[in-house]
């Protein structure tokens, strides 16, 4: 259904007043808004994020590398509240001039570096530790490809149908539906996919997996976007169930799940991650 009292302007400027549940936080410029510096540890990573599937990514990434003996993986976690603006502070615009989460610091060398958007994180801890990703090129041609398949969905699944299904201040019929065809159609690409492999890369857990479960599990878990599991009917995604139940039982995914989350059960949260330690007494 349209909006009959809208017609676009011949110029867009933007509107504050009309921008959902994040408009205190949206604008058309990139930059800071505030002078304030991030904190630092003493490990050898320093990651800045939030518990949102693209922040996911980078937590299972890194509990992974450790569960599997990769020790100089050791990270320190921080909170970036994106609903509270944190994300347009100086010292995070500094190592991630889009203002997204996550967004790492490598401190493990000489000369410590920036890091950010959540797959060249994933490729550029796969690539310094020599794990989740083959070398062999065909092989990593297909990890890759699908790794970059989640890149692309994303944003219809997320900006597309997350927000007009969920966060827009008006529910109109033509983005939901769109939105929802796209996304169900996606969840079609893996789960055809899922039938004939038993991870999106092959036989091998990879950073395609990593990648792309924390944006389908939350919808199979009825666990994103209020009743989206219902509305999308996802339970005809067999074999996104069945991948979804085999990565969530890994110990290192559920760690890396309640990193930085700041909702939900207090004991399924974990604001800041400084060592292994930081879980005890935690729901994993």
């Amino acid at each position: 259904m349209a909006d009959p009292t809208y017609t676009p302007p011949e110029v867009w400027t933007n509107d504050s007043e009309n921008g959902g549940r994040f408009a205190s936080i949206n604008r058309p410029t990139a930059g800071a808004r505030e002078t304030k510096e991030l904190p630092q540890g003493d490990n050898p990573f320093q990651l800045y994020s939030l518990a949102t599937p693209n922040g996911v990514k980078a937590t299972i990434m890194l509990e992974e590398l450790l569960e599997a003996g990769h020790t100089g993986a050791e990270y320190d976690a921080y909170t970036v509240n994106i609903g509270e603006g944190v994300q347009f502070t100086s010292g995070f615009v500094e190592i991630n001039p889009n203002s997204k989460i996550p967004a790492l610091l490598d401190k493990s060398g000489d000369t410590p570096f920036r890091v950010f958007e959540s797959a060249a994180i994933l490729v550029h801890l796969a690539e310094k530790f020599g794990a989740f990703l083959p070398t062999e090129p065909a092989a990593r041609a297909e990890v890759m490809s699908w790794l970059f398949w989640q890149v692309g969905t994303g944003p219809f699944i997320g900006g597309g149908f997350g927000h007009f299904y969920a966060y827009a201040p008006e529910k109109y019929e033509y983005p939901i539906n769109r939105y929802a065809m796209e996304t169900k159609r996606i969840f079609d690409v893996a789960d055809q996919r899922l039938a004939e492999n038993r991870f999106l890369g092959g036989d091998e857990y990879t950073i395609a997996d990593m990648a792309n479960y924390p944006w389908l599990a939350p919808f199979v878990e009825g666990k994103i976007y209020n009743e989206a599991k219902t509305f999308l009917s996802i339970d005809e995604y067999k074999n996104v169930a069945r991948w979804v139940e085999e990565i969530s039982a890994r110990p290192a995914v559920k760690r890396g799940r309640i990193v930085n989350k700041v909702w939900g059960e207090e004991n399924e949260q974990l604001l800041e991650r400084h060592s292994a330690a930081d879980f005890e007494g935690k729901a994993i």
